[in-house]
């Protein structure tokens, strides 16, 4: 499903325009965006919590070469389900 589809979706169940379904959700993107720069942690209820962890250093072995190289620390985003999304699939 892609952003349009999603907005699309969306609208027909709440009621409202596409246009204002596509507002609100480009606002929500937003706002969950700027707590995760913030280093807050983001959680939808039903739905999971979204995290922002740091990855410390690390030497990889290129396994053609043999070379090492040094991999910088670095921020990447994870997500975790929900119980309740995650027995809606292991039913």
């Amino acid at each position: 499903m892609n952003n349009k589809e999603f907005v699309t979706e969306l609208s027909k169940r709440v009621g409202c325009s596409q246009s204002e379904t596509a507002q609100l959700a480009d606002a929500m993107v937003s706002a969950i965006g700027q707590q995760l720069e913030e280093g807050k942690m983001v959680l939808v209820q039903g739905f999971g919590s979204f995290r922002v962890k740091k990855k410390m250093e690390r030497i990889v072995v290129n396994p053609v070469t043999q070379q090492r190289l040094l991999i910088p620390p670095k921020l990447v985003l994870t997500y975790k389900p929900s119980n309740v999304l995650k027995e809606k699939f292991n039913k």
